[in-house]
């Protein structure tokens, strides 16, 4: 069993230059003998926000605190604490802060897709 506060695990930068603002935490993952998936946090500063992409597998987002939007494709949707998102593979996708505090965000990806 592993339990931490997500803030004691020492962020990364986003590892993209198309993001801005950006930091991640793996909270569990492959270090912590996860066989299924991986779990991360991101931390998006105001007017910060993720890279613009797609990729293959499909991840859940939980937003825990801010105030930000999502890119679903065709559409920005607005989201606040408690939203919940579900973005299939294939799915272009970004989320930016859109608030004067930090967005922190949950993220949930399969095993043998790229922590960080």
């Amino acid at each position: 069993m592993k339990l931490i506060n997500y803030k004691d695990v020492p962020g990364t930068e986003y590892p993209s230059d198309l993001a801005k603002g950006a930091v991640g935490r793996v909270v569990i993952g492959q270090a912590d003998g996860d066989t299924s998936f991986c779990l991360r946090v991101f931390e998006l500063s105001p007017e910060g926000h993720s890279a613009l992409h797609s990729h293959p597998y499909e991840h859940q987002v939980f937003v825990h605190a801010g105030k930000g939007e999502v890119w679903n494709g065709s559409e920005w949707q607005e989201i606040a604490p408690g939203s919940v998102i579900f973005i299939p593979g294939g799915t272009e996708h970004q989320l930016r802060n859109k608030g004067q505090d930090l967005l922190v965000f949950a993220c949930a990806i399969p095993k043998g897709a790229p922590e960080l």
